[in-house]
């Protein structure tokens, strides 16, 4: 095993990923960037019936050797350096036979992602990993990969292109006034090749101190983004339903539920102004928020927040594994639904 990075090839990746043999619609590979969830959101700006939008269709991937103004937790910036880490993300337009899948559903598709991650990382290198609540991938306790969609704001309807060649638009022609449909951007961030003194903080790790076989990033990324592709088609195939089977009998709750480490752990929940609930984290919802049981037997149920894992029987010592996971260049974008925490009684 060697932690040289390996540098990745376009050509390799677009065949792997791209029909026939893939579902992505485009695959693109930038040398060094601020961050590619900031580059896909810019792309989404524009509306998607302009010739740019349709030349960014559903599952178009960009990824990057090194990302210097990535974003993370509590808005700390942090960078990657050249070819030590996967940097994807993903632009999406969830639908299911021309209509868009409910908002609700949206937060799964991190949630989706990690799953995708984890299975990827198993298959391709025999570690194990494991799925820290909402989008945190860690193996051991320690952070190996970070996970964040985001919804782009919506844009303006305007034509579809003209007939004169718009690549990935073959046979275009003008129509109709349409409106875009949602675009969410999932972005993910995984830590492969990076030595401990590289690692911007102790609980973070990577494949390599992990002793991974496997740290060719022309192998995993692809190896990912397939899985990724597979879920997600699925999903919309089950129009966003995380409770009902996909094509591989499994639903989508119940994959995410076998991964988590997070469920039933005693965790603290952390919000804006100073808030924090603690609790039993005792399963998930439809929509993918936490639910939380407390001492006093209340559920609350946490859409979004900072969940830190706790030492058993010690509530007031926290051990935080890795934060919200926001692993990826953030950029400016609108919430996805869902945020805050909601309690009830039983």
């Amino acid at each position: 095993m060697t932690s040289v990075p390996v540098p990745l090839n376009l050509q390799r990746l677009r065949r792997a990923l791209m029909p026939p043999a893939g579902s992505y619609g485009r695959v693109d590979l930038k040398t060094s960037t601020g961050s590619t969830n900031s580059d896909l959101l810019a792309v989404a700006a524009v509306e998607s019936g302009s010739a740019e939008g349709k030349w960014w269709p559903d599952l178009s991937a960009l990824t990057a050797e090194e990302q210097f103004a990535g974003r993370g937790r509590l808005d700390r910036t942090w960078v990657s350096q050249a070819g030590s880490s996967i940097i994807v993300s993903v632009l999406l337009r969830p639908e299911n036979a021309g209509k868009p899948l409910p908002m609700t559903s949206y937060p799964w598709l991190s949630l989706l992602a990690a799953i995708a991650l984890i299975e990827a990382v198993g298959d391709e290198t025999g570690v194990k990993a494991e799925l820290k609540w909402p989008n945190d991938v860690l193996i051991n306790g320690r952070k190996l990969a970070g996970i964040l969609a985001q919804l782009a704001p919506p844009s303006a309807s305007a034509r579809l292109p003209e007939a004169t060649g718009v690549p990935g638009v073959p046979g275009a022609a003008a129509g109709p006034v349409v409106t875009a449909g949602p675009v969410v951007i999932v972005g993910t961030g995984v830590n492969v090749s990076q030595k401990p003194a590289e690692l911007p903080v102790e609980t973070a790790t990577s494949l390599a101190i992990e002793r991974s076989p496997m740290l060719d990033r022309n192998v995993l990324l692809p190896a990912y983004l397939a899985r990724f592709a597979a879920l997600y088609l699925a999903f919309c195939a089950a129009d966003g339903d995380a409770r009902r089977p996909l094509a591989d009998g499994d639903s989508l709750i119940k994959r995410a539920t076998a991964q988590m480490v997070t469920l039933g752990t005693q965790v603290r929940a952390d919000f804006p102004g100073n808030r924090s609930v603690f609790g039993l984290a005792a399963g998930l919802d439809a929509t993918g928020s936490l639910l939380l049981t407390d001492a006093l037997g209340a559920t609350h149920t946490v859409s979004a927040g900072d969940v830190v894992h706790l030492r058993p029987h010690n509530a007031g010592s926290a051990r935080d594994s890795g934060g919200t996971g926001d692993a990826v260049g953030t950029g400016n974008s609108t919430k996805l639904p869902g945020s805050g925490v909601s309690s009830r009684y039983a």
